[in-house]
This record gives structure tokens, sequence and C-alpha cells, in this order.
């Protein structure tokens, strides 16, 4: 298993209640498979950087999660069907930790 980031833009229509019951319906997949969430951070509503079918506003949450790369393939892709999910992005922490330490490169010493 690995670990996983998730942040996932829902629909600035959906009452604030009724994200949590949302997200955990889709994170079934992942325990169900045997990974496991190990946070789920919502952010709440946020203006966007540039309109997603038509909405200028979304709820973020992030969440964090150990899983096979099986397992998170599918949730994004049952995330995308839903149309309560405006946008989904996931990455693998340690891989952008990794880039970003190439960008950088190496210390200079004096």
């Amino acid at each position: 298993m690995r670990s996983y980031e998730m942040m996932v833009i829902l629909d600035p229509e959906i009452d604030d209640r009724q994200v949590e019951g949302i997200i955990e319906a889709h994170l079934t997949v992942v325990s169900e498979a045997g990974g496991v969430v190990t946070n789920t951070d919502i952010w709440g509503r946020r203006r966007l950087a540039y309109e997603i079918k038509k909405k200028s506003e979304g709820i973020y949450v992030v969440l964090n999660m150990d899983a096979d790369p099986d397992v998170v393939k599918e949730l994004n892709r049952r995330m995308s069907i839903d149309e309560n999910v405006l946008r989904t992005h996931v990455v693998r922490p340690e891989l952008t930790a990794k880039k970003a330490k190439k960008i950088k490169g190496p210390k200079k010493s004096a």
C-alpha cells in the first residue's frame, strides 16, 4: 500500500451538513479493499481560481489515505462520475517531496 493525498472540490450548492456523508459514501471503496483513510480535512467554501462548470466557489476537502493504486484509481473514477464533485486531484506526497528536492538542488557549502 502507498500513501495518497486527494483534494476534492464539491459543488457549493450542497448543504454543509451533507458534505461529510457524500465523502464517506465514496470512501467505502477504500475501506472495502483493505485501505485506510488516515485523515479527512474539510476546508469549507473557498473561491475558485477559475470557474468550473459555471461555479465560482467550491467546497474543498482533503483526504489522506493508505491504499493500493487500483483502489485510488477506482475512487477517483467514481468521484468523477458524481455530479456533486466538481474536481479531484490525487498526489503521492513522498513523490512530490522528492521532486521539490530535485528542483532545489543540493545545498551549497560556503
